[in-house]
C-alpha cells in the first residue's frame, strides 16, 4: 500500500519522525522490530516475559487445578499480595488499604484509566518499552525525539511513578502472563480480537500509509486503550478505529475484572506498533 496524503480532516497534521530507536531490545524471544510490524500481526506467536513463568511456576501450577474464572482471579489476588508484599504495606488505621495500593498494580491501572498521560501512565508505557522494546510515541504530546519535551515529561513521570513502589515492572509482567495464561485457556484457538477506539483525530498516531478514507497503516502508542464494545467507542470519539489484536499484544482485558479487582471497567489494553485499521463511520 503506498503512502498518500491524508483525508482532509487529517490534513495539516504534523509527520511524526521515526520513532526512538535506542531501545532495540525487548525482554521476549522477538525483538521489537519484529513485535512493532504488520507482519507480527498477521501471523502472531506468544511473546513470553523471560522468567515470569518459571519463578512463578508454583502459581501457575495452581491456576491449572482451577476450575472457574471467580477462583483463579481471586488466587491471583492472593498470590500478588503475597508475592510482592503488599499486605505488609496494610497499617493499623488505613482499614481500605490506600496505603498497599499505592505499592500495587491496581493503581496504576487505575490511573491509566483515569488518564493515561499521568503518572501511572507513563509507568505503564514504560513497562512496556522495557519489556517488548517499544519505545512511546505520545505522553502529553507527541515524542519527537529525545530531546522533545514530551519525551522529558514521559521520562520525568515514569521515574517519579516508579519510585519507592515494590517492583512494579515484576508486578506488571505477572499481570500480563496471568491474561495471557487466561485467555489462552478460554479459549486455545484464538489468535486475533477485533477492538475498537474512538478518537477525534490522529494526534495521538502517526499515518503511515493512507489507502482511501477508510484503510489506513497506523503506528499506535505502545500502549492503548480500546474496547469490545462498537456503540461503547462512539463515546470517545467523532470516529471509530476497528483493528484486528493479536491475542499476545493484549496486555490486559478488564472484562476479566467482574470478580472484583476493577469492576466496572471494560477497557483492552493494547501493545502498539504498526496496525492495519478500518475507519468506521456507522
Amino acid at each position: 500500500m503506498k503512502k498518500t496524503t491524508p483525508p482532509d480532516d487529517l490534513k495539516g497534521h504534523p509527520k511524526m519522525e521515526e520513532p526512538l530507536s535506542d531501545c532495540q531490545f525487548s525482554l521476549c524471544s522477538v525483538p521489537p522490530w519484529i513485535i512493532g510490524s504488520r507482519g507480527f500481526n498477521d501471523n502472531p506467536g506468544p511473546l513470553r516475559i523471560h522468567g515470569v513463568r518459571t519463578t512463578h511456576a508454583h502459581f501457575f501450577s495452581q491456576l491449572d487445578h482451577l476450575s472457574t474464572w471467580a477462583e483463579r482471579a481471586r488466587i491471583f489476588q492472593d498470590y500478588m499480595a503475597v508475592a510482592f508484599h503488599l499486605h505488609q504495606w496494610r497499617k493499623p488505621g488505613d482499614p481500605d488499604g490506600r496505603l498497599s495500593l499505592k505499592h500495587s498494580y491496581l493503581r496504576f491501572l487505575r490511573g491509566w484509566l483515569f488518564d493515561a498521560c499521568s503518572v501511572e501512565g507513563a509507568v505503564m508505557k514504560g513497562w512496556v518499552e522495557s519489556r517488548m522494546g517499544l519505545p512511546p510515541t505520545y505522553h502529553r504530546g507527541r515524542i519527537r525525539g529525545k530531546d522533545s519535551r514530551a519525551y522529558l515529561s514521559y521520562l520525568a513521570d515514569r521515574m517519579g511513578g516508579s519510585a519507592r513502589t515494590n517492583a512494579i515492572f515484576s508486578q506488571l509482567d505477572l499481570l500480563y502472563e496471568f491474561v495471557q495464561y487466561e485467555m489462552e485457556r478460554r479459549d486455545p484457538g484464538i489468535t486475533h480480537i477485533t477492538l475498537f477506539r474512538g478518537i477525534y483525530d490522529f494526534a495521538e498516531h502517526e499515518i503511515i500509509a493512507q489507502g482511501d478514507n477508510r484503510k489506513a497503516v497506523v503506528r499506535l502508542n505502545n500502549l492503548n486503550s480500546f474496547t469490545h464494545d462498537f456503540e461503547r467507542a462512539w463515546e470517545f470519539g467523532t470516529f471509530v478505529m476497528e483493528v484486528k489484536v493479536p491475542v499476545s499484544k493484549i496486555f490486559f482485558d478488564g472484562s476479566f475484572l467482574h470478580a472484583g479487582i476493577l469492576k466496572g471497567e471494560e477497557e483492552v489494553l493494547v501493545i502498539g506498533g504498526e496496525y492495519d485499521i478500518t475507519r468506521r463511520l456507522v
